[in-house]
């Protein structure tokens, strides 16, 4: 018999994404208050919850958009935003923390792109600039990637000239670009018209499946229940309930998780 043949991307066993106790504030405004979430590498999470319950703020804080007050965050391994010597924590320079941030893509409610720009010229911009990739093969990829989301006719159309679906399917392209580890999600589909809202979706559906990890703070319940790993429950500032999507779904264990779900189900 012959032997088994090792796979050539063999896990890790070091989460993606590992958030232990942390806490953020603005002013006397204690907005998350001990989050611990891990995320496995390739695995989608979709966070959901009330207006204000922390959920973006999180989300900023694992790209260090947000500096957390106390706690620790990692991605892939690597302390967020720090260093930590003696136990105590010591903040990055900004040129360190800007190439941590290459491994995180992040999509936001507003699509943000340069209106001077045709998509392609969008998507391209940072991968030559920030990682000095040459003109002609940013390009190229850049095509490929327009093409992945369903632009491959719109490549040099400026966002003027997209719908707010073409603009985020261009936003995706772009944080694409930087061939981040890791993506985040903030409500990439509340800001559009809801007829637009499927084929954005339709390309995060793809990412999935591709193998990518995912955070994802939404409001589309059917998207969280078909393509989730977890689903994460906040609240106030803390997680209250997290699990398969299906079973937090259709059978909620807090009550403040089946009051939240009784209303937007």
């Amino acid at each position: 018999m012959s032997e088994a043949v090792p796979s050539p991307f063999p896990l890790s066993t070091t989460p993606m994404v590992r958030a232990e106790a942390v806490c953020k504030s603005f002013g006397h405004v204690d907005v998350l208050k001990g989050i611990d979430l891990e995320v496995a590498a390739g695995e989608v999470v979709c966070v959901i919850g009330p207006s204000g319950s922390g959920k973006s703020t999180f989300l900023r804080c694992i790209n260090h958009l947000e500096k957390i007050n106390a706690g620790r965050l990692w991605v892939d391994g690597r302390l967020v935003g720090y260093r930590e010597r003696g136990g105590k924590l010591h903040e990055l320079r900004d040129r360190d923390v800007a190439a941590q941030r290459r491994d995180i893509g992040m999509v936001f409610q507003r699509f943000n792109l340069f209106p001077h720009m045709t998509a392609l010229e969008n998507v391209v911009e940072a991968p030559t600039q920030v990682k000095g990739v040459r003109k002609d093969a940013a390009r190229a990829r850049g095509v490929e990637l327009l093409e992945r989301v369903g632009l491959a006719e719109r490549v040099h159309s400026y966002p003027n000239q997209l719908s707010g679906g073409q603009q985020q399917r261009v936003a995706i392209a772009r944080a694409l670009a930087m061939e981040p580890k890791l993506m985040l999600f903030d409500e990439p589909t509340s800001a559009l018209d809801p007829e637009l809202v499927g084929e954005v979706l339709d390309v995060m559906r793809g990412l999935a499946e591709s193998g990518m990890t995912m955070i994802v703070v939404t409001h589309e319940m059917g998207f969280a229940r078909e393509v989730g790993d977890t689903l994460v429950f906040m609240d106030d500032g803390v997680i209250v309930e997290s699990g398969d999507p299906r079973r937090v779904l259709s059978d909620p264990q807090h009550a403040r998780t089946q009051a939240f779900l009784s209303k937007v189900l």
